[in-house]
């Protein structure tokens, strides 16, 4: 990448620009955090590529972040984002993991083979609806399977609003699908299960092999985890893609809304039952069971709905008494440490 960048070409939009003061304007640097480490993000100016270490003091910050420096290259704030990606942290932690931040298009990847999963899809288009950011279905490995205008056809089905686009990821006259998503200065990420060819896709959106791309495992047509960071690349056409680690695990928390925007069918449907608690079981007047006896709505719909609903109800909630607890611990802590301020001045 060249050492010297437009703000524009960075993904830069009016919706950043407007939250500068006349003072900060011409004064402080706005930079992009480019790649994630453990410890340091690496961001980018006007000017070139500096590594920032991360401070307790400051917020947390994810790929695609954007921030303002001063003239050599310190910390001063971050801005507002205009979409964020999170999801709970996997296993039993009781934390939210930031996934990408000021993303205008999430490339959901799922593969054409055994590991077709319509849940999954809805799972990940929960995040992308939540994170606020366009929401289009790549269907991979296209060259891999004889029944794709089927799966494709059950995978629109899901809404028939959402763009769906079925690639050969090795093929650039497949994924020449793909370019009113990738014009310049549009930012895009690419989320997925491992070894749905997410890598892959961005190797061809790339025009190079920048990730290291892994083969699928021949007992469950699964794929190898490849991508182990979260870096913000260039592509020819001017646009950014942001390629992220394969999730094995992907748990929702605080995604009520994109749970309903992704079950909107189902939403709709339920404002018509007969009663406003109804739970879509037996319950007389029930116009979600009426859509399902008639076909219009599937029974693995309804449960998919119910267990995402569920899952991030109960995370959120698990996540809201944690913040809670530190709220109550930071103020215990101030108080004592004001109340030994006043021993030590002898009040």
């Amino acid at each position: 990448m060249a050492n010297d960048f437009s703000l524009l070409s960075l993904g830069w939009q009016t919706f950043f620009q407007q939250q500068l003061t006349l003072e900060e304007w011409g004064v402080l640097n706005p930079a992009r955090v480019m790649e994630q480490h453990r410890g340091s993000v690496e961001v980018r100016d006007a000017h070139g590529l500096h590594t920032l270490p991360l401070l307790q003091s400051m917020p947390g910050l994810t790929v695609g972040d954007w921030v303002l420096l001063t003239g050599d290259a310190q910390f001063v704030r971050a801005l507002e984002r205009k979409s964020i990606f999170k999801r709970k942290a996997a296993g039993s932690k009781l934390a939210e993991q930031l996934i990408a931040a000021n993303v205008d298009t999430a490339f959901i990847v799922s593969s054409l083979n055994e590991d077709f999963n319509l849940n999954r899809i809805e799972r990940f288009l929960s995040v992308a609806h939540q994170a606020g950011s366009e929401a289009v279905l790549i269907l991979s490995k296209l060259d891999l399977c004889p029944e794709a205008d089927a799966l494709r056809e059950q995978a629109q089905r899901l809404d028939s609003r959402l763009c769906v686009e079925a690639v050969n990821c090795l093929r650039q006259s497949s994924v020449a699908a793909l370019a009113p998503w990738c014009r310049p200065g549009q930012t895009i990420v690419v989320i997925g299960s491992s070894g749905a060819g997410k890598s892959t896709l961005s190797n061809a959106l790339l025009g190079t092999a920048v990730q290291d791309t892994g083969s699928i495992r021949e007992d469950d047509a699964k794929g190898r985890h490849t991508t182990t960071r979260r870096s913000l690349l260039l592509m020819p056409s001017g646009g950014l893609i942001l390629d992220t680690p394969g999730m094995r695990e992907l748990q929702l928390a605080d995604c009520e809304e994109g749970v309903a925007a992704t079950f909107a069918d189902i939403e709709e449907l339920a404002t018509r039952c007969r009663f406003g608690d109804c739970s879509h079981d037996s319950e007389p007047g029930c116009a979600v069971r009426q859509a399902i006896e008639a076909e219009r709505l599937d029974e693995r719909r309804l449960r998919s709905y119910r267990k995402l609903a569920r899952e991030q109800a109960m995370n959120a909630a698990s996540l809201a008494q944690r913040r809670a607890s530190f709220r109550k611990q930071g103020r215990y802590y101030k108080r004592v440490i004001s109340e030994t301020k006043q021993i030590k001045r002898g009040e």
